[in-house]
């Protein structure tokens, strides 16, 4: 770790660093608390300030771990921008900031990576938060034309949007990469989670969705609608798999307004850990 405003090795005291990994380095914050490691994996192209006000919620009983990813907030660049590369990424915080047994929170794009991250390592998490994100949808089957016109779409629409982005940036909306590597994070995303389906088989650990029913920018309510119903087959088989809530919010404002709703979430996880905080 480089940059450090705290040692590492030092209990109860932030720190906050870049992580190498790879071709870049990541931007990362450990508040070393005492309790039970938390992990929160942002939205596409948000940062790790989105979790100011859960973090606060949840208060000093949890040791809190944030981190901006690949060309997002104040980390650098990179020549690869895939999920896999974003899964990586888990592992070299949880390396770099000897974690263990964390409890995931994942937020929209966040929530696909708790997935696939903890029902790959099932024995090294203590539970996954989904908010508002990772449900099994295919969008591209949508589509009116087909898979390959919603990636044409799609492409349009951030090339449409590329000269506004270094606006956005501030606000957590874009990241420091060209209008054509935005839109194919958001295809890939759209692949993995239509396939995703299976991948709920294997969650053998406590998983909790907090669900948004309110509208959001760039989908209809009939659409948003579909994309969270997919989630009923999954809860009516997987008795690991619940709703902890179903709140009001927007999917872009869920975070900032139902803070609370995402801590009660994790303490309901962290309650079912049979191996304890610690």
């Amino acid at each position: 770790m480089t940059n450090a405003t705290a040692h590492p090795s030092s209990p109860d005291t932030t720190w906050t660093g870049m992580v190498p990994v790879e071709d870049t380095a990541l931007a990362v914050s450990d508040t070393r608390g005492p309790g039970r490691p938390v992990v929160y994996l942002n939205g596409s192209y948000a940062t790790q300030k989105n979790w100011r006000r859960v973090i606060a919620e949840l208060g000093g009983g949890y040791r809190h771990i944030t981190f901006d990813e690949r060309a997002r907030g104040r980390s650098e660049r990179s020549a690869d921008y895939s999920f896999e590369a974003c899964l990586r990424d888990i592992d070299a915080v949880l390396g770099a900031t000897g974690a263990e047994r964390p409890l995931l929170v994942g937020w929209s794009y966040g929530a696909a990576l708790a997935l696939h991250w903890a029902t790959r390592h099932p024995d090294r998490v203590a539970g996954v938060v989904m908010v508002d994100g990772g449900y099994p949808w295919d969008y591209l089957a949508t589509v009116d034309g087909g898979r390959e016109a919603g990636k044409e779409q799609i492409r349009k629409m951030f090339r449409r949007f590329g000269p506004l982005m270094p606006l956005f940036r501030p606000f957590g909306l874009a990241a420091r990469m060209s209008a054509a590597e935005h839109a194919e994070v958001n295809i890939e995303l759209n692949e993995i989670v239509a396939a995703s389906d299976p991948v709920f088989d294997l969650v053998t650990f406590p998983m909790r969705f907090l669900v948004a029913s309110g509208a959001s920018l760039g989908g209809t309510a009939e659409g948003l609608a579909a994309m969270r119903a997919t989630l009923d087959p999954v809860l009516a088989r997987n008795p690991n798999v619940r709703v902890s809530a179903t709140v009001g919010s927007k999917h872009t404002t869920i975070v900032r307004e139902d803070f609370a709703a995402i801590a009660a979430a994790v303490r309901e996880v962290a309650s079912l850990d049979p191996r304890g905080v610690n």
